[in-house]
């Protein structure tokens, strides 16, 4: 799995990640610098990471994860993951990974409503 197999939308002012696959230590390091790069370049106000695909998460790509989402955060973008599962919640537990900052959401078009202000238009 390359880089380019994880797919980023751009939504307007909103970055939508979503991993297809079970993440290898490669894919996520890549994963991790081109949504970085992303981030930046278009002046992210929000990123959804969709996990619903990931079974299950070792301790390098739960590291991962976590990075990405303060690294995305501390660009100023708000982020929100997008259907995890619940041995992936279980394995960050059990590795005491937290996700500071980060909303969850249970599916992609939850997390579109998280990111819409009172009164309907959205992020972006």
């Amino acid at each position: 799995m390359s880089s380019s197999e994880i797919p980023i939308l751009r939504l307007g002012k909103v970055l939508l990640a979503g991993l297809l696959k079970e993440l290898d230590d490669k894919t996520a390091v890549l994963f991790a610098d081109e949504l970085s790069h992303q981030v930046s370049a278009v002046g992210a106000e929000a990123v959804i990471l969709d996990i619903t695909k990931l079974e299950v998460i070792d301790s390098f790509a739960a590291r991962i994860l976590v990075e990405i989402a303060t690294m995305a955060r501390l660009l100023g973008a708000r982020v929100v993951v997008a259907g995890m599962r619940y041995p992936v919640a279980i394995t960050l537990v059990e590795l005491g990974l937290a996700l500071p900052g980060v909303e969850t959401a249970l599916s992609v078009e939850h997390a579109m409503k998280k990111l819409s202000p009172p009164g309907g238009s959205r992020v972006g």
